[in-house]
């Protein structure tokens, strides 16, 4: 029987249910586990970390909204993490974490062999805390490292701390997707992060929404977009304080993008029916402006 998802929302959860819930976990028969808000004593939390240990089939575990409210729930989370091995994503959106939480949780986040994408958005996070998730992306030729990273809505982190991190993304080996929407970043952090985007090699997805961009920093993205070839496809920027004109532009940019991308899919089509056609070596781009971000190991839960 392949392991399935066990998701609950914002319910007040009975010792009977934790039981159940760390016999699936024990059991292997949970890939998925969601408890979104939900309400749990301190004695069944630790039994639903001790549950999260011993899993051998969970990859996913949301506990957005609150569910790591303290310091203890941070060090059994830390410890259920050393010794779990197959947790791939892992969600604490909303969680008072503080840059003390994570410094308690980062040495488990660091060793872990499975883990690539982790939400610390709205984590009441500051520089202190950046310092340490820029230890979860390697440079190149190094450990392996997170793919996926959202620190949506912490305020405290300075432009100093931005500025650590858009050096951590340029030489990160691995990481494609970045959501750092609704921080107060401004165009001054918005150039470090063009910079950023310039150097990487991975970097697919970048959401900069409600991060008070003016037309400055849509002329810097515009201008790196266009005259730098990068991985990015999708560049989030709704809710900035950007014209039309600019927005228009990137559209353009964005039409274009699409039809090389076409353009080489047929030919390596072609190629493959024919192999006496000469390659291309020109390569292709495609960059999104969108409102929201399609698939990817962070969207497969809810927030």
């Amino acid at each position: 029987m392949l392991p399935g998802s066990i998701q609950i929302s914002g319910e007040t959860l009975s010792g009977a249910e934790i039981r159940d819930i760390c016999e699936s976990l024990r059991e292997n028969s949970v890939r998925l586990l969601s408890l979104r808000g939900c309400q749990l004593s301190e004695r069944d939390f630790g039994h639903v970390c001790r549950g999260v240990a011993e899993s051998r089939s969970l990859a996913q575990l949301n506990l957005n909204l609150g569910i790591v409210s303290n310091i203890n729930r941070v060090k059994q989370l830390a410890e259920a993490l050393k010794t779990n091995r197959s947790v791939q994503s892992l969600f604490l959106h909303g969680s008072p974490l503080t840059d003390a939480g994570l410094a308690l949780l980062n040495p488990a986040l660091s060793i872990h062999p499975s883990l690539v994408a982790l939400d610390l958005g709205d984590c009441m996070l500051g520089d202190e805390g950046i310092n340490l998730i820029c230890g979860l992306l390697p440079p190149d030729g190094a450990k392996s490292g997170l793919k996926e990273l959202t620190l949506s809505a912490n305020p405290g982190i300075t432009s100093k701390g931005w500025g650590r991190l858009a050096i951590a993304v340029a030489h990160s080996s691995q990481l494609r997707v970045l959501n750092l929407d609704y921080n107060p970043l401004g165009d001054q952090v918005a150039g470090m992060l063009a910079v950023a985007v310039a150097s990487s090699r991975t970097l697919e997805v970048l959401d900069l929404e409600g991060t008070g961009l003016t037309n400055q920093s849509a002329q810097t993205l515009l201008d790196m977009v266009e005259n730098y070839p990068t991985a990015l496809r999708t560049l989030i920027l709704a809710e900035n304080n950007i014209s039309p004109e600019l927005q228009q532009q990137i559209s353009d940019l964005l039409s274009e993008g699409e039809e090389e991308e076409e353009t080489e899919a047929h030919e390596v089509t072609a190629r493959e029916k024919n192999p006496w056609i000469c390659q291309n070596n020109s390569s292709s781009q495609m960059v999104l402006m969108t409102s929201g971000l399609g698939d990817s190991l962070l969207a497969e839960t809810e927030m």
